[in-house]
């Protein structure tokens, strides 16, 4: 090893330092969203994740029998919420989840399934905290429901905001004006 330099740990390689995870910068990234359907201001978001026999986590979950992990179900429905705080914020803000308080499954999700995701605003519990009921549904079929909340913080500090702005203009199609 040449001199003045030090090795980085196999683990802060993989998954970056606590300053390049918010940048964004050598992380593998989950965007479980494909698109935002529908958007009503300061009630509720809806989207759609299409389950494609190519996605990573299904060669292990489980082999040769892939199935959605319901994590990424819940995770689809954070990351629905965060749009949807973006969009009524004109993208001053995200949200974050703090805590699930309940999450229900009632059919395993397969790839070729179409997810529809539905994030409702149950309860605004401060300022600072909200809370969402979110489902998971394919062909009308409840798969999951959940109720969680969380935070909502500066996206500035998470995300560049004009690359948000631009994904979000691609994921609604241009459907909904900012």
């Amino acid at each position: 090893m040449p001199r003045g330099s030090t090795r980085v740990s196999s683990h802060r390689k993989r998954h970056g330092a606590r300053s390049e995870v918010a940048k964004g910068s050598e992380i593998m990234r989950f965007l479980l969203v494909d698109r935002i359907t529908q958007w009503q201001s300061g009630d509720s978001i809806r989207g759609v994740k299409n389950i494609a026999m190519s996605e990573d986590f299904l060669e292990f979950h489980f082999p040769k029998n892939p199935v959605m992990p319901g994590v990424l179900l819940l995770e689809a429905l954070v990351q629905l919420a965060g749009w949807r705080q973006a969009i009524s914020s004109d993208f001053a803000n995200w949200f974050l989840l703090r805590k699930v308080d309940r999450c229900l499954f009632y059919e395993f999700t397969l790839p070729g399934d179409r997810v529809d995701l539905e994030v409702q605003e149950k309860e605004e519990l401060s300022e600072a905290e909200k809370g969402f009921l979110g489902t998971c549904s394919v062909d009308g079929k409840k798969r999951m429901v959940a109720e969680f909340s969380g935070s909502i913080v500066p996206l500035e500090n998470l995300e560049n905001v004009a690359e948000q702005k631009r994904l979000f203009q691609y994921l609604s199609r241009g459907e909904f004006s900012l």
